[in-house]
């Protein structure tokens, strides 16, 4: 699958610092847990990032995933900027992946809870789904959505999985390259056409 920008536009995108549920290295979907020291640091970062790049981000839509550790990464990113830190909208398809019955359990809890699934899920995210939650081909279909309804340079702050998928939908990955993408945090991703550039520190 292929997701192009509409014409003559550019997107940042970055995921949420690091959580302790990260940390812990619990599946994160929709249940959240707070960002870490580092997460914050982090959060400071993906500011610096964009100041550097946009300075004051004149005519550009700020958008953030509903989840607190979402919401609070772009604040500090906006404070960092030099921004007021609550004037950004939300849009829950930019939510992370509904991880349903798994949602915070460990890799160890997880297996033990249904071994053949967790085997099935780890060889293809991209059609197998958790009891309750969804898959990435779910989660490809409501960020395309997304961003095919942009009409504006935007800036987006959302998730791990929610990331990886439309990094590799914008850089026309097929599912299994896709899925093997990493998730950094700290980091700003930017789309011009159908050059995906990642912009670090």
């Amino acid at each position: 699958m292929v997701l192009e920008l509409p014409w003559g536009l550019t997107l940042y995108f970055s995921r949420h610092g690091q959580t302790q549920a990260n940390v812990e290295k619990r599946f994160s979907g929709y249940k959240d847990t707070p960002l870490t020291e580092l997460g914050l640091t982090q959060a400071a970062q993906v500011g610096h990032i964009l100041k550097r790049e946009l300075g004051a981000a004149d005519g550009l839509h700020f958008v953030s995933s509903p989840l607190a550790r979402a919401i609070a990464t772009m604040e500090i990113a906006r404070e960092t900027m030099g921004l007021s830190a609550d004037d950004f909208a939300t849009d829950n398809r930019l939510k992370e992946i509904n991880l349903g019955v798994w949602d915070q359990l460990t890799n160890d809890e997880a297996r033990a809870q249904s071994p053949t699934l967790f085997d099935q899920r780890g060889n293809d995210k991209w059609h197998v789904r958790v009891p309750g939650g969804e898959n990435y081909a779910e989660v490809a279909v409501r960020v395309s959505d997304w961003v095919r309804e942009l009409e504006h340079d935007t800036i987006a702050v959302s998730h791990g999985a929610t990331t990886r998928i439309l990094q590799g939908l914008l850089a026309g990955l097929d599912w299994r390259a896709m899925s093997s993408l990493d998730e950094p945090q700290g980091v700003v991703f930017r789309v011009q056409g159908a050059e995906v550039v990642k912009l670090e520190p």
